[in-house]
């Protein structure tokens, strides 16, 4: 399996966001993994009735069994409210053109190629959603012990290694060091 990075630069996270502007469905996913850090099957696993009219999202994640519980932010709620507009409740929030709950290879794709057009050519899949968020988190609050708790991590090492921090300090110091 091929490590994807996190999208660092928020001019490419918007290109990518009005690329995806065309289709509520694709933009929502998008903003779901960007806003949240939760996993793709996470994401493809939301029903309606689980983000329609709530102050938050409440899931067991798949992966590890865990309770997780946050706040839907304020870019959500009115994408939330729009999308699930006479939807009934038990329904998939993400749902193909055949009414089937959206599968993890066409939300692969449709990520991917979004950030192709944007001319984001980083190594990229659904996981990079995850790692954005934690990322820009990180920038924004330099609270490692929080991410690590938000992202169900061992170690703080784990989760900068995880955002692509660590990298960053290494491609700095080499950058920086010079004889």
């Amino acid at each position: 399996m091929t490590t994807v990075e996190p999208i660092r630069n928020l001019d490419d996270l918007r290109k990518i966001e009005n690329i995806l502007s065309s289709n509520p469905r694709d933009l929502l996913l998008f903003t779901i993994g960007t806003n949240c850090g939760l996993r793709i099957s996470d994401i493809l696993a939301l029903n309606v009735g689980d983000v329609r009219g709530k102050t938050h999202i409440q899931i067991v994640e798949k992966k590890t069994g865990k309770f997780k519980k946050f706040p839907i932010n304020s870019k959500l709620r009115p994408m939330f409210e729009e999308f699930t507009k006479d939807r009934c409740p038990d329904e998939p929030l993400f749902l193909t053109i055949f009414k089937n709950r959206l599968e993890r290879f066409a939300a692969y794709y449709i990520i991917r190629s979004a950030c192709e057009k944007a001319g984001f050519l980083e190594k990229v899949g659904t996981h990079s959603m995850r790692k954005t968020f934690g990322y820009h988190h990180y920038q924004k609050y330099k609270d490692v012990a929080m991410l690590q708790k938000i992202f169900n991590h061992s170690s703080p090492q784990i989760t900068l290694r995880y955002i692509g921090i660590e990298q960053d300090q290494i491609d700095e110091s080499y950058n920086n060091f010079i004889l």
